[in-house]
């Protein structure tokens, strides 16, 4: 017979906070929620919609968390705990002032359209630190990714799923790699020169895991048959982005943009472009689409033949935001891990120079790449190409705006 349960579970939906909102709205207590007689009536503001100041009062007209606008209330300011939403507040009250060539000092009182802009704000900062949570619970790497947007309103992009390998477009196949190294030390002792070796080139890193390669040699790393462990000197690209980095809006019109929150050492591995793997032709189609949004997304794998494409328009990763510069601080190289078909190479970016903390990271969407001994390489005539939709193809010229002294004018 079916003996009924002293005690049912079921996976609730509402948030933890949620959850603690429905608890202070029906006047309930909690333990289990943390809710009690005590802060029963604690509400938390979600952000701050206007000011004024009377006589020596200061008050804030509150948005409660869990309540509609119309619920919205005046409180002088010593009735409020929310230390950092008061500081971003006066902070973003403080710049738009300054933009809109008021004087610095805090009025009385807020004009209609200077505390909308404050409310438009606020929303925009929560959709952006929801989104900054989406990427770093999509994320597999190890670097955080954080988002700001001190200059517009722009909220996070509408089309764009963040991922961490490629994606492999309709009737495109990613071959395994069948073999692997036996080596005891991939560095100081390759057997039969370890993975480079086996493919008749030379080993890219140093004991620091910096690239030790001129740039259009390609890397061969260790891979998943290789008998050698996850901390091989010969696995850097794998190990996916190491350093925190922020992703920002540029206040000079190139849209969004990548910087560095940590110092980078020259020649240390930065990120890979990543994207959905499409054939050249589709890429043209693609392409044309693109060239009148004034996009450049589409990345062409050319290092023996121009057959595929990476197209980081829609699904990508944090390179999707990397700007264009004429003068950049990141080199792209050729890399194969677990797919050694030379049409299909991993797309993987390291510092030229040592990067400071706070500096953009950039690369040259239409780079040049010094001629090497075309034997040794198996590099084709067209990899300073590589990172231009449709390369040699007819193209639509966009502007360049990158402002550095050696600035082509042109993107292409």
């Amino acid at each position: 017979s079916f003996k009924e349960p002293s005690c049912c579970r079921v996976c609730c939906k509402s948030s933890w906070n949620q959850l603690q909102d429905l608890c202070r709205l029906a006047k309930l207590s909690c333990p289990a929620l943390g809710v009690s007689k005590r802060n029963l009536y604690d509400f938390e503001v979600e952000y701050l919609c206007d000011y004024k100041k009377i006589r020596e009062q200061e008050y804030y007209l509150v948005k409660w968390r869990g309540y509609p606008d119309s619920e919205s209330t005046w409180e002088p300011r010593q009735n409020l705990k929310c230390v950092r939403i008061l500081k971003q507040f006066h902070k973003d009250l403080e710049r738009e002032l300054l933009r809109r060539h008021h004087r610095s000092k805090t009025p009385r009182h807020l004009d209609p359209s200077l505390a909308n802009y404050l409310v438009q704000k606020a929303k925009q900062r929560r959709a952006l630190r929801r989104w900054e949570q989406e990427l770093n619970a999509k994320r597999s790497h190890l670097g955080r990714i954080t988002v700001e947007n001190e200059v517009d309103l722009d909220g996070p992009p509408r089309a764009f799923v963040y991922i961490n390998e490629y994606r492999v477009g309709e009737g495109i196949t990613l071959n395994q790699v069948a073999v692997g190294c036996e080596c005891q030390d991939c560095l100081w002792a390759p057997t039969g020169g370890c993975c480079p070796g086996a493919s008749l080139h030379k080993f890219a890193y140093n004991d620091q895991g910096q690239v030790r390669l001129r740039a259009g040699l390609p890397i061969y790393e260790c891979n998943s048959r290789c008998r050698c462990g996850y901390d091989c000197p010969n696995r850097v690209v794998q190990k996916g982005i190491r350093y925190d980095l922020c992703i920002f809006r540029t206040d000079d019109g190139r849209g969004w943009g990548v910087r560095t929150l940590e110092k980078i050492r020259k020649n240390s591995f930065v990120m890979e472009y990543v994207g959905e793997i499409i054939t050249s032709e589709e890429a043209e189609r693609r392409g044309q689409i693109y060239d009148r949004q004034g996009a450049t997304y589409l990345f062409d794998l050319d290092y023996v033949e121009d057959v595929y494409t990476v197209d980081a328009a829609y699904y990508g990763n944090i390179s999707h935001f990397v700007n264009h510069s004429c003068d950049p601080n990141l080199q792209v190289y050729n890399v194969f891990i677990d797919n050694l078909d030379e049409r299909l190479p991993r797309i993987a970016f390291f510092a030229t120079k040592t990067i400071r903390a706070g500096e953009e990271l950039t690369f040259d969407y239409n780079m040049q790449v010094d001629p090497v001994d075309m034997e040794s390489t198996r590099m084709d005539s067209n990899f300073g190409l590589a990172g231009l939709p449709g390369s040699p193809k007819k193209r639509v010229r966009i502007e360049c705006k990158c402002g550095t002294e050696s600035c082509r004018k042109y993107l292409f």
